[in-house]
């Protein structure tokens, strides 16, 4: 889990497409100025023995073919991912964008289009000697060894860029990462609101605590409780989160609380410091945010359920995904017995919560439909006997009340009588 607000905006932005595209372009103008620094050091005689006055034609090749190549590959993926916006739900795009694959295919192309370019020009120029037209040429023999790979695995990976399935497993990581670094630390790192505070709960504060609001209208995308802690620390405070990640913010709605504990106040700047250290954005994200990955399995699935779609089997794939994101188990080395950050007070996420997000859509949108209503309930049964037992009874309850909502929308005697022998009562 990344903590610090810094680090995590680093990494939020090595995944946009346009950062390693133009790594891998700065790397293919290096790569064809390199040989001009290295000619001088190669023999002439060399150049000869091995066609380096080749190189001229095959950098043409290269440049006219890779243009081509990586605008087909772009509309490819922007094809894609409307595909998934209207086959599985927008707000999955995101991850096909920062698709790892995709973004390396579309940097090579782009990449080695630059570089045959920049060498063209260097070897029109003049700027290429004997030795540097040579050390042209292995380069690009190197470049084409690349691009042939690359090819291989684009066309690969085309078969399943923007099918539902491969959406659906996206999202299943992505929920799968976030719920693990929940269950290893569901507090961020720091103290348990409802036993430092008594009688406090997510929207209001403790006596005595001034509260905070932010300018701006969107979601609790991260929150830097390194930061949060050492200004909690300078200024003697105690700062008590009104909102987790993925909370909706406005002005005038309080994300956290401050008490002072010497008794002094709390001025703008202060204010301002600590509102630096919560990112607030447009939409959610996957991180910090397990039940944002939940919500979005469960929009894939009513989407399934829609008439306009009418397929139940994704809608039963989804809950089969959600059992193995709630079956997911921390790693035993990464728990913390003791808070992080002391002076941070963290308010918890519920299972009711995850669960209604997870499996009531499902319920309504498919309660008129007997064989989601069976394997909703098989699903639920299936957490519910998880060892440890921390799922039994909201799995029950969710159980139960899909049960009668189901019973009330199924018009035939039969389907309902199907669906009541197959909800569980006993565990």
């Amino acid at each position: 889990m990344l903590r610090s607000k810094r680090l995590w905006q680093v990494v939020r932005l090595s995944r946009r497409l346009w950062v390693r595209a133009t790594l891998y372009c700065l790397a293919g103008v290096a790569t064809a100025l390199v040989a001009v620094l290295l000619g001088p050091f190669i023999p002439q005689e060399m150049t000869k023995a091995f066609g380096a006055d080749a190189v001229d034609p095959i950098l043409s090749i290269i440049a006219s073919s890779m243009l081509a190549v990586t605008t087909f590959s772009l509309s490819t993926l922007v094809a894609a991912t409307s595909a998934a916006a209207s086959g599985a739900t927008p707000r999955a795009t995101s991850l096909l964008l920062e698709d790892t694959t995709a973004q390396r295919a579309l940097s090579t192309f782009l990449g080695t289009f630059l570089f045959s370019l920049v060498g063209l020009i260097g070897l029109h120029a003049g700027l290429y000697g004997g030795g540097g037209r040579l050390v042209l040429f292995v380069v690009t023999l190197g470049v084409i060894a690349v691009i042939v790979l690359t090819l291989l695995r684009w066309i690969d990976h085309l078969s399943t860029l923007g099918r539902v399935s491969e959406t659906i497993d996206r999202v299943k990581t992505a929920a799968i990462s976030a719920m693990r670094d929940h269950l290893e630390d569901p507090l961020l790192g720091g103290a348990p609101l409802s036993v430092l505070t008594p009688g406090t709960g997510p929207g209001s504060g403790p006596p005595g605590a001034v509260p905070v609001s932010p300018a701006t209208v969107g979601y609790l995308q991260h929150i830097d409780m390194p930061r949060l802690q050492a200004l909690a620390e300078a200024g003697n405070l105690d700062l008590h989160l009104a909102a987790r990640t993925g909370s909706f913010c406005a002005p005038g709605t309080p994300v956290l609380f401050v008490r002072p504990r010497s008794g002094g106040r709390l001025d703008a700047a202060a204010q301002e410091a600590l509102l630096a250290a919560l990112t607030i954005g447009a939409r959610r994200t996957f991180e910090q945010d397990p039940r944002f990955g939940l919500i979005v399995l469960a929009e894939i699935a009513s989407r399934a359920l829609s008439p306009a779609i009418n397929d139940p089997g994704t809608a039963i794939d989804v809950m089969t995904t959600m059992v193995e994101v709630f079956a997911v188990e921390p790693r035993a080395d990464h728990r913390r017995e003791t808070p992080d950050f002391p002076r941070v007070h963290v308010p918890p996420l519920t299972l009711r919560d995850m669960f209604e997000d997870a499996f009531l859509p499902i319920a309504r949108d498919g309660a008129d439909n007997p064989e989601i209503g069976i394997r909703l309930q098989k699903c639920l049964r299936a957490l519910a006997r998880l060892p440890g037992g921390r799922l039994h009874t909201i799995a029950r309850e969710i159980a139960a009340a899909s049960l009668a909502r189901g019973r009330d929308a199924l018009a035939f005697e039969g389907d309902r009588d199907r669906l009541t022998r197959e909800a569980f009562v006993e565990v």
